[in-house]
Parts: structure tokens; sequence; C-alpha cells
């Protein structure tokens, strides 16, 4: 018996911004799911409309994985996380012997397969597709939230959009001017357009 895919099906317990009063609470398998289609956006952008080449299967992939240590460590506020280098590295430690423990849940054939996907290449040009599909979930959350009257995601709104502006990655750019405008419209609005 092998229990990769049950460590993987608890992803729906796992609370993201734990810290802060939302409206509507997420979990990092919806997270993931968020991520892995914004990282395909933004690769289908960088190769579509600026026609450069991308890795998205390979990108895809790390996005839908990249939380998978949670099961194990939770989901560490990124206040607590970032505070030090200290904190963070010994953080990443963490991150790393989870995902190596749950890679150990499978048998060795689809360990083989899965691994690289489990521990992605954080120096990799698709990474770095998948770190701003990450902020950009998270600034798709601000929004949603500050559409809902909650001024507690307003300063984190800020601070995102800041930090994915300064990422100087075309494809995000497009993504804003092209894509975000529309997550401030109401359902019937959208069925207006």
């Amino acid at each position: 018996m092998y229990q990769f895919y049950a460590y993987l099906d608890r992803m729906k317990f796992i609370k993201r911004w734990q810290l802060m009063r939302s409206v509507r609470e997420e979990n990092i398998m919806e997270h993931s799911h968020s991520v892995a289609v914004l990282t395909h956006a933004l690769c289908a952008i960088e190769r579509r409309i600026f026609g450069r080449e991308v890795d998205t299967e390979r990108a895809v992939l790390y996005a839908l994985y990249h939380e998978v240590n949670e099961v194990m460590t939770g989901d560490l506020p990124t206040p607590v996380k970032y505070f030090n280098h200290s904190i963070h590295g010994e953080y990443e430690k963490l991150e790393t012997l989870a995902v190596e423990k749950i890679a150990g849940t499978l048998p060795d054939d689809l360990r083989q397969e899965l691994y690289p996907c489990l521990q992605a290449d954080k120096t990799s040009r698709e990474y770095r597709f998948v770190k701003a599909a990450d902020k950009l979930s998270a600034y798709i959350k601000c929004l949603e939230e500050l559409r809902s009257g909650n001024r507690e995601f307003a300063q984190a709104e800020e601070t995102i959009r800041a930090a994915l502006m300064g990422m100087k990655l075309d494809a995000v750019n497009y993504f804003f001017e092209q894509f975000i405008p529309a997550f401030s419209l109401s359902l019937d609005e959208l069925e207006g357009l």
C-alpha cells in the first residue's frame, strides 16, 4: 500500500492566509490548481505573444506540486517565513525533508517519474513562471477579498502587485493589462461583455 495520493488529497485541509481574516477561506489544493492554470497562462503568453520558448509542461507540473510539502509543514505565513535569513533557510530545509518523506511513499518506478516535479529546479526559467503565477494567484485572492469589502487584504494587494511588477516578466505585464481588470467584475458584468 502506498500513501502518496492520500497525502496529496489532504491538501484540501491545509488553509492559506492563516494570519488574516478572510471572507472566503482558501486551501492549498485549490491554490495549487490556480497556480497551475496561471502558470499555463503565463507560459502560453510567453510563447504565443512574445515568441519565446518555455517548457510549458515542465512549468505546469512544477506548479501543480509546488505546495506538496505543506501537507506536512502546514502553510507557514509569509511574514514568519521571511522574517530573517536563518528562519527562511531552515524552513527551506524542512520543506525539502517533507517532500523527501512524501516522495518516499511512492513505488520506485513512479518516484523516478514524479520526483523531478516534486523537487522543482528553482534555478530554471520555468520555475520563474511558477513563482510569478504563485504571486498572481495571491494577488487575485486579494482582489476577491477587497471586492467583498474586506480591507484586511489592502496592504497585501499593494505589496504583491509591487513584487509582481518587480519581476519584470512581459507575460505578467500582459496578463495584468488583458486579464486582471475582469477579476473586478460580477458574474452579470462578465456575461454582459
